[in-house]
């Protein structure tokens, strides 16, 4: 996959579906983009996800671009069909994809007018543009869960979690409401888990993933550009009408706004692919929320304390771009890129960021367009720097 004799336009940072589809749109115009991914195989996130994972976008609105996704893949994709397609992906395209390959450091080389690029191994790399695709889960976030260093019991992070069997006939305490922790919490039951209790700290917003033929993925299509206000007073109506109350089951319905809360705290919805059933039978009990572990037992926000066999904290994740190149003045104070898409920092022109949202119109559709923007900006700059070069000389 390697074309070493081509002159480099661009390094980008990621071997996942931001960095793909970056590659091949730069490709179809014609730039040569070269992807670095640190791990040995391309997809290596998703490659390390839960066993039971599907997309939540259906097949037809998550192809990258230049290469739909296969028909016989299923309208959801499973996690290891979503690694097949990253691989035929970077095939198809005959991406120049770099495995094994650390970048510890983004810098302004000393000129200037490009990017150097610190590998892990000691070596430098220098292009005149860069891409930052590292991926929205790249880091997985910490627990700060208050007495977890001599907690006696058994903890499972979620990322080392890969399906229920080991925990048939056990009772099992499920942290976070979020997709995965409630996914998480249907897979513990249907693999016969004793009991299951799910803590929570803020009531989700849950979903039908979709309804007959449609996919919840257009509605969130429609609404993107909306103001949040609006969407905000909408969505408990739809909510009501796709949701059935479960308030009697220990899950009220939540006082957040829906679109308030993808943008303050990049929390989607939850998509439904069998939580509202759980719950609703008693499958799945939801508690109060996890306030601290106590030596033997799990205390809640309520004051009751818990003994279960294993607790799972579904914590999510962090971009973890601090490291790289949190000198530059280019994050956030959440740590995440100032700008993304075809639009470059201030002070920092010749450098791109992808997929450091978590969209309510679909990741891997917003990959793609981001991909595109970021294709035609470096075009245009390249032709507007060659042609300052020229009348230069």
């Amino acid at each position: 996959m390697t074309q070493r004799s081509v002159p480099v336009d661009a390094y980008i940072i990621g071997g996942g579906p931001g960095g793909l589809a970056t590659a091949a749109a730069l490709k179809a115009r014609g730039l040569h983009g070269v992807v670095l991914e640190r791990a040995d195989r391309i997809g290596s996130s998703w490659r390390g996800h839960y066993d039971r994972l599907h997309l939540h976008t259906p097949r037809e609105l998550s192809g990258l671009p230049g290469l739909p996704i296969p028909k016989e893949m299923g309208r959801w994709v499973s996690r290891d069909d979503v690694v097949r397609y990253l691989e035929l992906y970077a095939a198809h395209h005959r991406l120049d994809v770099r495995l094994g390959t650390e970048v510890s450091r983004i810098d302004r080389s000393p000129e200037g007018d490009a990017w150097t690029l610190a590998l892990a191994d000691g070596t430098t790399l220098t292009a005149p543009y860069a891409v930052v695709a590292t991926g929205f889960n790249h880091t997985p976030r910490e627990p700060a869960v208050p007495g977890l260093q001599d907690y006696s019991g058994t903890v499972v992070m979620a990322r080392d979690y890969r399906n229920g069997a080991a925990y048939a006939g056990q009772d099992v305490l499920v942290v976070g409401t979020g997709n995965t922790g409630t996914e998480l919490a249907v897979d513990l039951v249907e693999h016969g888990a004793a009991r299951v209790r799910l803590a929570v700290r803020t009531v989700p917003h849950i979903l039908r993933r979709n309804t007959g033929p449609y996919a919840a993925q257009y509605t969130g299509i429609a609404v993107r550009h909306l103001p949040t206000s609006l969407v905000d007073r909408v969505a408990p109506i739809v909510e009501r009408i796709q949701t059935p109350d479960l308030s009697a089951h220990g899950l009220p319905r939540p006082d957040t706004g829906l679109l308030t809360r993808v943008e303050r705290d990049n929390a989607i919805p939850v998509q439904d692919v069998g939580i509202i059933e759980a719950i609703r039978t008693g499958a799945v009990e939801p508690v109060a929320a996890l306030r601290e572990l106590d030596a033997d037992a799990v205390v809640l926000a309520d004051g009751t304390r818990l003994h279960p066999d294993v607790v799972v904290l579904a914590t999510g994740y962090t971009q973890g771009l601090e490291p790289l190149l949190g000198h530059l003045g280019v994050l956030d104070d959440r740590g995440r890129p100032c700008e993304r898409g075809g639009r470059t920092p201030r002070g920092a022109k010749g450098l791109w960021f992808t997929g450091y949202t978590n969209p309510i119109s679909g990741m891997l559709r917003e990959l793609s367009i981001d991909a595109r923007k970021i294709a035609l900006a470096m075009a245009l700059r390249k032709r507007r720097e060659m042609k300052a070069l020229r009348a230069a000389s």
